[in-house]
């Protein structure tokens, strides 16, 4: 890690609690809530602990704890108002947004928040929200094929006065968006871990966002994805980022503690059935590797395979592990909690710090050996 892009601080991003039931199944107390006042409130606090991105959710239907969900454009809309440094992340779904739709949406908003919104593309997990909304189910790789062009055209939109584009699942000819976002131009970023997911980041996104996981994992991915970049001309690296459930204590034995009440209080039907949809679209890939393809009942808990990430420990052994992940390629750590408001406060206090201090010392080595 020599290079000045590996040296550079790694970035903190949390996951907006814009869907109620909290971020695992599990009948734990989560002392979080759905609620914009509690949104605005800890948007305001992450934003003083060091947190330099929120991203919001997008669910259209009930399941799996998630009995109320805030729309993700509107709703990040109304975070970035209530703070003056933070950049939101907006969900969507290609599929019920048409990118002429969220190219205007997010012009707008960039103007409104001086170019802090940016969009998180989601090719779609939940095959029975799709069915309830009535929007076709593709295969999983015309998923991705769908998400590029979508992000194809935003790009187009953003860039050109006069956009044309003749794609398979979307059409444009001479159009125009004024006025268009402000500069910098909204970062679009993407998830996944399959094949089509990894080219897709490969091409055209700007982040690319996968489960959590161990630093050889992370590894794996991000060795593929840097492969492919040359091949696929595209002009400029991809940063990653990481999910991972932080459970920060003063001691070890806490932290894990907490750990096992979770998965104690976990809700197995609830589970089960989220187990079912999702191994159902990472393993609808043709490879099998898609997003939670060999995920556990205790690695789903968390929605995201958080756990797997192992942010779970006092401030100084998370931030090692923090440090573990930037060396494996990570730019940015994509982290939920138990208690977010109290959590997220005490992150920045504790754990921020101690990753800059470690970052130091690796610059100031960095240098000294050159």
């Amino acid at each position: 890690m020599s290079t000045k892009a590996a040296r550079a601080p790694v970035r903190f991003a949390y996951w907006v609690p814009n869907v109620s039931g909290g971020l695992v199944i599990s009948s734990i107390e989560q002392r979080t809530s759905w609620t914009i006042d509690y949104n605005r409130k800890l948007a305001q606090i992450a934003e003083a602990a060091g947190f330099e991105f929120a991203l919001t959710q997008i669910r259209f239907t009930a399941g799996y704890g998630a009995d109320k969900q805030h729309e993700s454009v509107t709703f990040s809309h109304a975070l970035l108002a209530a703070t003056e440094k933070l950049n939101v992340i907006a969900a969507i779904l290609p599929g019920p947004w048409h990118p002429a739709l969220l190219a205007k949406q997010i012009a707008t908003i960039s103007h409104l928040t001086d170019a802090r919104v940016h969009v998180n593309i989601v090719s779609g997990w939940f095959r029975g929200e799709f069915a309830a909304i009535g929007e076709p189910w593709l295969d999983h790789d015309e998923r991705y094929r769908r998400s590029e062009e979508f992000i194809e055209t935003l790009r187009g939109i953003w860039n050109e006065d006069s956009f044309t584009y003749r794609g398979d699942f979307y059409r444009f000819k001479d159009y125009s968006v004024k006025p268009k976002p402000l500069e910098p131009l909204p970062q679009i970023f993407q998830g996944g871990s399959s094949r089509a997911a990894r080219d897709m980041a490969a091409r055209v996104s700007d982040w690319y966002f996968t489960n959590g996981n161990t630093p050889a994992g992370l590894k794996v991915q991000v060795d593929d994805i840097r492969g492919k970049e040359a091949g696929f001309g595209k002009t400029f690296p991809t940063k990653i980022g990481i999910n991972a459930f932080g459970i920060v204590r003063e001691t070890e034995q806490e932290a894990k503690d907490t750990l096992q009440e979770i998965l104690d209080k976990a809700i197995p039907d609830a589970v089960r059935g989220f187990h079912d949809e999702v191994q159902n679209a990472g393993n609808a890939s043709p490879e099998r590797e898609g997003n939670w393809a060999k995920s556990t009942f205790q690695d789903l808990v968390q929605y995201n395979d958080g756990f797997r990430s192992n942010l779970i420990g006092t401030p100084r052994q998370v931030a090692e592990r923090i440090i573990e992940l930037k060396h494996a390629g990570a730019d940015l750590i994509l982290l939920g909690f138990l208690h977010f408001q109290e959590e997220v406060e005490y992150f920045g206090k504790h754990v921020i710090p101690l990753v800059r201090e470690l970052e130091a010392r690796e610059a100031v080595a960095d240098i000294a050996a050159e």
